[in-house]
């Protein structure tokens, strides 16, 4: 089998991998990160949204081959010391989160979202995050949280 290495949340890390092993699969069942979740094996829902050298992938559609010396950040990746990422915060202010299986993902979209444009409006928001499904809010507090985290990572 062949042997994948990336940086994951800031750690050189490796392992032996099928061909066929999704970067999710590596992820959750080498490394332990089930905070990236799999919601529908067809990519559609986007609950396993991972940043892949700075851009948002949704990681069951990469082979985790595709990811070889990658910097890859999961969700367990953005606290730092202690400190939820700001667009964690906003949704938890915001009540952006019910049941939290899309929450990882549509957290990890939604810095993407930002950083390639730091201060959306609602339909630009919106329309961004097509690709996130969220079986429980309506998406209104989403896009509240979003806003919020915006103006808080200076947008």
């Amino acid at each position: 089998m062949p042997t994948v290495s990336m940086t994951v949340n800031g750690q050189a890390v490796s392992g032996e991998v099928e061909d066929r092993t999704l970067l999710v699969q590596f992820l959750r069942e080498n490394l332990n990160l089930t905070g990236t979740h799999v919601g529908c094996d067809t990519s559609q829902c986007g609950a396993c949204v991972v940043h892949v050298d700075g851009d948002s992938m949704k990681s069951c559609t990469m082979l985790a081959l595709q990811a070889n010396g990658a910097d890859v950040t999961t969700i367990e990746g953005l606290a730092k010391g202690g400190e939820m990422h700001p667009m964690q915060q906003a949704f938890m202010d915001n009540h952006g989160l019910q049941c939290g299986f899309c929450t990882p993902g549509m957290v990890m979209s939604a810095i993407d979202l930002v950083a390639k444009n730091p201060n959306p409006d609602e339909a630009t928001i919106r329309s961004e995050l097509e690709g996130n499904i969220c079986r429980c809010t309506g998406y209104h507090n989403i896009v509240k949280a979003v806003q919020q985290a915006a103006k808080n990572m200076g947008g």
